[in-house]
This record gives C-alpha cells, structure tokens and sequence, in this order.
C-alpha cells in the first residue's frame, strides 16, 4: 500500500457506508484501493473483469459514502484517481443486524464471499510459493465446544496476538516479509 499519512485508520461502519457496502463489487473496490493503493476506474475495471462504466458509478457511490476519495496528487482532466479514505473497517454485528438487517446481510455475505476468493487464490498459488512460506501457512479448522462468553474471550486473546504483530501496512516491506492476510471467522455449528 501507498504512503497516505492523512487517512483515517478505521471507519465505523453505519448508514451511508453500510448501505454503499452491502454491494459486493464496492467492497472488493474498496479492498482493493485498501490493498493496492490509489488507481483509475479502469485500472479497477481490469482487475475486477467489470467494465469501466461500472467501476466508475461505484466509485461515485463509495465516495458520496465518504469511503473513498479523488488522489488529487495524480491523475488529470482525463483520468481520475482514486484512495482508500480508511485503511480499515469496524462494525459492530448485533447493531447493524438491529438496525439494517437486509443491508448488514447483504455486506455479510459480501465480506465472506471476498474471504473466499482471497482463501482459494492462496491455495492457487501455493504451488508457486517457496517451501518456507507454503510451511508457514495454514489451512485449518478446529471445533471446541464453547459458550459465547469463551468464544468472546478466545477472541480476545487472539487479538491480543495479532496487535503483537500489527505492523504499518502504509510502510514498504521489509527485507524477506510479504504482505500476510490470517482470516478468522468463529460462529456456532449446525451439530444435528
């Protein structure tokens, strides 16, 4: 990711920002600036195998949600830039099912669906990773029985490790480091 010392860190996500969501082809937009940093509505067209006419009204719908913006330092009268306003996103679930259930499920299976592509792309590649990296990832489930305060409080700890290992994303990689995606979904399980 590029260099954007003005962004926000996170953006909590609630009407305007939820409703322009819950449209999977905007998340996978916003991820992408997220990820890649600032680019044309056709660089994302490409990318996304959309056309650009597409990539562009959903940009206009996440920056009138105030979820991206114009990268007035690149760019010219013809070809119109475009960032991440947030680096990140933070909801919180039981509001949002309260509050917009449609709109919040829609974003749900939106965000799920990006998980899994992401998911199947690494497992796509992992022919073509070095054997140090394809032994250090993991593909994995593990069941336990649980109340949700436990789950809660596993939760807790694991976040803890991961803001061990939090690291500036907007800062070039170090020397031997790529850039690692750990995915965590916990839900209860259909037993019978």
């Amino acid at each position: 990711m590029t260099d954007q010392p003005n962004q926000h860190p996170t953006v909590q996500l609630r009407g305007a920002a939820l409703r322009a969501l819950s449209h999977p082809m905007r998340n996978r937009m916003l991820g992408l600036l997220r990820l890649y940093g600032p680019a044309t509505a056709t660089t994302l067209a490409a990318r996304l195998g959309v056309n650009t006419g597409a990539t562009s009204y959903h940009l206009r719908q996440l920056a009138d949600a105030g979820l991206v913006e114009e990268d007035d330092e690149r760019g010219n009268a013809r070809d119109r830039w475009w960032k991440a306003a947030h680096l990140g996103t933070s909801f919180d679930t039981a509001e949002l099912l309260e509050s917009e259930p449609e709109l919040t499920m829609g974003f749900l299976h939106g965000v799920g669906q990006v998980y899994a592509e992401s998911m199947f792309r690494a497992i796509d590649e992992l022919q073509t990773q070095s054997p140090e990296w394809v032994d250090a990832s993991l593909l994995s489930d593990y069941l336990f029985h649980l109340r949700p305060a436990e789950l809660k409080s596993m939760l807790t700890e694991i976040q803890a490790v991961f803001d061990k290992y939090s690291s500036d994303l907007t800062q070039p990689l170090p020397d031997g480091a790529e850039q690692v995606s750990v995915q965590i979904q916990a839900f209860p399980r259909e037993t019978r």
